[in-house]
C-alpha cells in the first residue's frame, strides 16, 4: 500500500518505522523547525530526522489548507495518509484524498480522552486501563469512527515518558493489523459512543506545581504523570524542587525520626496524624516522607536547579530535610 505518514514527535518514530517495513512510504509530513532550547535555534522534529535518516520525501507546511500545499501531497497518490501526533489539523480536502481515508494513531481508548495529552490525563485520573486506537479520521477532535482498539493495565511504575513508549509500539503493530484490515476489506469502522467522551487538554507547565493540601495518591500520580515533562515541582526553601520520583504509602499516625531524621527504626516518635501538609517528617530508605492533606508521600528522587537528580537521601547529606515544610 502506497502511505504517506505525518507525524512530529517521538511518539511517531514507531509507526513510521513499522510503515516502513510493511508497505511504501511515499512522503513524510512533519511540522516546521521550531526554536528549542536556551539559544532558541531551530531544531527538527524527532520524523524529520527519521524520514532524513531513511531517506524519504519530507513535506513541512504551515498549513494544509492552501491548494499548492495540497497539491504537492497529491502528487505522492497515497493510498492512505496515517496521521501519529501530527499537530494540524487536515481539511476536508485533504481527508478526502486518499482511497482508503486518513488513520490516526491515538493514545487513548476512545471516546475517553480525545485531545492533546490523552497519556498524562489517564494516569492524572488515576484510570485502571488505557490503550491506543485506531481511528478513521474526519473533521472533528478525535471523533471519527473506530477501526479496531488495543487495551493495557495502567500500572503505579508507569510515568508519562515509560506509558508514552509503550502505547507509541502497541499502537505500531495495531496501525499494521488495521491498515491489512482496511485492504481486504475485513475490518469495517464503528462510530465513537455518545457516552464517555472526555477531553485532554495540553498540559502546562502551571499544572506541575504540587499542592500538598491534595492526598498522597493524587499527587504521587502528578509525579508519574508529569515525568519526563513538565516534572512535578515545589519549594524547598525558596529554591525550585523537582520531584522524579515517589509513591504514596500507608503510615501509622506516628513514625520514629531517629537523630538524623531516619524512620529506619521503630515508629512512635514523629505525629504523622498532626503534620501540616507539606511537612517532611522523616527519612525511609532512600526517600523523603511528606505529609499530605491525606496520607505521606514517599519522594526518593529529586533535583534542584543546575544540579543533577540525587535521591532525597543523597539531598539529606547537603539540605537538613526534617521537619522542613516544601510549597
Amino acid at each position: 500500500m502506497r502511505v504517506v505518514f505525518a507525524g512530529t514527535p517521538e511518539f511517531a518514530l514507531p509507526a513510521l518505522a513499522a510503515l516502513r517495513a510493511s508497505h511504501e512510504v511515499v512522503g513524510v509530513l512533519t511540522r516546521p523547525d521550531r526554536p528549542r532550547g536556551r539559544g532558541r535555534r531551530l531544531a527538527p522534529s524527532a520524523v524529520k530526522v527519521a524520514a532524513a535518516a531513511y531517506g524519504l520525501p519530507l513535506l513541512q507546511p504551515e498549513a494544509l489548507k492552501s491548494e499548492p500545499a495540497r497539491a504537492e501531497l497529491a502528487a505522492w497518490r497515497p493510498d492512505a495518509l496515517v496521521v501519529v501526533a501530527y499537530g494540524l489539523l487536515l481539511p476536508p480536502e485533504v481527508l478526502a484524498l486518499p482511497r482508503f481515508g486518513c488513520l490516526n494513531i491515538h493514545a487513548s481508548l476512545l471516546p475517553r480522552w480525545r485531545g492533546a495529552a490523552p497519556i498524562q490525563r489517564a494516569i492524572l485520573a488515576g484510570d485502571a486501563q488505557t490503550g491506543v486506537t485506531i481511528m478513521q479520521m474526519d473533521a472533528g477532535l478525535d471523533t471519527g469512527p473506530v477501526l479496531l482498539q488495543r487495551r493495557i493495565e495502567l500500572r503505579r511504575d508507569q510515568t508519562g515518558g515509560t506509558l508514552q513508549a509503550e502505547l507509541a509500539t502497541l499502537g505500531a503493530a495495531a496501525l499494521l493489523e488495521a491498515l491489512e484490515g482496511i485492504a481486504s476489506g475485513s475490518l469495517l469502522a464503528t462510530a465513537q459512543p455518545a457516552e464517555g467522551a472526555t477531553y485532554a487538554p495540553r498540559i502546562t507547565k502551571a499544572e506541575a506545581r504540587i499542592d500538598w493540601g491534595l492526598d498522597a495518591e493524587r499527587i504521587e500520580r502528578q509525579v508519574r504523570a508529569f515525568n519526563p515533562w513538565p516534572i512535578a515541582e515545589t519549594v524547598l526553601d525558596g529554591e525550585q524542587l523537582r520531584l522524579l520520583a515517589a509513591h504514596a504509602i500507608s503510615m501509622p499516625d506516628s513514625v520514629d525520626s531517629g537523630s538524623d531524621g531516619s524512620t529506619d527504626g521503630n515508629f512512635g516518635e514523629i505525629d504523622v496524624k498532626g503534620a501540616d501538609p507539606g511537612e517532611i517528617i522523616g527519612l525511609k530508605s532512600d526517600s523523603m516522607l511528606v505529609s499530605c492533606g491525606r496520607g505521606v508521600l514517599a519522594v526518593s528522587a529529586v533535583q534542584r536547579p543546575g544540579r543533577r537528580p540525587v535521591s532525597a537521601r543523597e539531598l539529606s547529606h547537603s539540605v537538613p530535610l526534617a521537619g522542613r515544610r516544601l510549597g
